[in-house]
């Protein structure tokens, strides 16, 4: 089992000042992990959603991480790959200069961006998103197939002649290949494509286990029709939020009013709430707050007569990796046992201080991942 952490460069106070500050946090906190013995870094690709995602430019971010570790491997978890955000030969030339530069270190996500304030603003077409998605997967993969020949191709939507596409990654014949997947349907995808899933929601056990029999039962039905590439990795990442201190009760607190943060940045975006409550209110309980959060959403959509499906106050469950080190170990291992391959830890959110995530990423160090590596 892999162990990895994922950023979103999420910030309380966006001015510019803090805005730095954070992510030049997000960098300590990923040179830490490599010292830590995390498998990977991972880090998203969102465009102007201010508070949720200042992580716009990954494949900058992910170098210069590089730049500073020597081991740790370097995941794009995603790059939007519909055109008008990434063309697909700048994809994956970016990719592949990263992978050379690295030492063959790379792992290349790919997402579809699907925010209204996202695809607005780089004018993509939200009914072309998947096919977009698709046919770059397809293109950067058979791109990669033969570093010697010059690259071509003739698909449904583009249409390029033959071109050298350069820099050649070092990992042959191309960097492992995953994808989002934050609904059942995008994981089916993902199994059918041949790609690794990067399954990030926050609904818990059940709900991982429940996506890994259906990513498994996916790879069993599919004929190969669908691989987007002649390699297949069926890989399956599961998100697991997480504070680890010596003081349990206090990293469960810190835990939740992130988390609760996060879910109010991604109904900011998705759902069209209010913007998201930055205060920190120390005598609060945060594990009770997020529970009326969750009845509160409950009671909107009951007023907009909206179905409330198995799913809807997923974001606001509590139940993870908060607390000390063994409560981490026992949460993991039932991750374990529901089949996750790799553990997306997920420490840096918003209200969380750097203290905290730089302790959380000692003890899963010190303590978490030794416990599953000396298994």
């Amino acid at each position: 089992m892999k162990f990895s952490m994922i950023f979103e460069a999420q910030m309380t106070d966006p001015t510019a000042e803090h805005e730095a500050q954070v992510l030049r946090d997000c960098v300590e906190q990923a040179i830490l992990a490599e010292e830590m013995g995390f498998d990977t870094v991972w880090a998203v690709e969102h465009h102007g959603l201010k508070w949720y995602a200042h992580m716009s430019a990954p494949e900058i971010f992910l170098t210069w991480v590089a730049a500073k570790t020597s081991r740790i491997r370097l995941g794009h978890g995603v790059v939007c790959m519909p055109f008008n955000f990434n063309h697909p030969v700048r994809a994956a030339e970016r990719a592949a200069m990263l992978d050379v530069l690295s030492g063959g270190r790379l792992n290349l996500g790919a997402g579809r961006g699907a925010t209204t304030v996202e695809t607005s603003m780089c004018g993509v077409d939200p009914d072309r998103t998947y096919q977009e998605v698709e046919e770059s997967l397809r293109m950067i993969a058979a791109a990669w197939q033969d570093p010697d020949a010059e690259f071509e191709y003739h698909g449904e939507l583009l249409d390029i002649s033959p071109h050298h596409l350069l820099p050649r990654p070092v990992q042959r014949p191309h960097p492992p290949l995953f994808m989002a997947c934050t609904k059942k349907d995008t994981l089916k995808l993902a199994a059918d494509y041949g790609i690794g899933a990067l399954v990030l929601g926050f609904a818990g056990i059940e709900e991982i286990a429940e996506l890994r029999r259906i990513y498994d039962t996916a790879i069993a039905e599919r004929t190969g029709e669908r691989f987007v590439s002649t390699v297949v990795n069926d890989h399956f990442a599961a998100l697991c939020p997480t504070i680890v201190l010596d003081d349990g009760e206090r990293a469960q607190q810190i835990g939740a009013r992130g988390q609760r943060f996060f879910a109010q940045s991604i109904k900011y975006y998705y759902g069209a709430g209010p913007v998201p409550d930055e205060a920190v209110d120390p005598t609060a309980d945060a594990v009770a707050e997020m529970q009326a959060a969750a009845e509160e959403h409950v009671a909107y959509l009951h007023e907009a007569k909206i179905p409330v499906k198995s799913g809807a106050t997923a974001i606001f469950n509590t139940e993870h990796a908060y607390g000390t080190a063994d409560d981490a170990i026992a949460y993991v291992e039932r991750l374990q046992e529901a089949g996750a391959d790799e553990i997306l830890c997920l420490i840096q959110m918003g209200t969380v201080p750097q203290d905290a995530c730089l302790e959380t990423i000692r003890q899963w160090g010190e303590k978490v991942i030794p416990h599953f590596r000396n298994k």
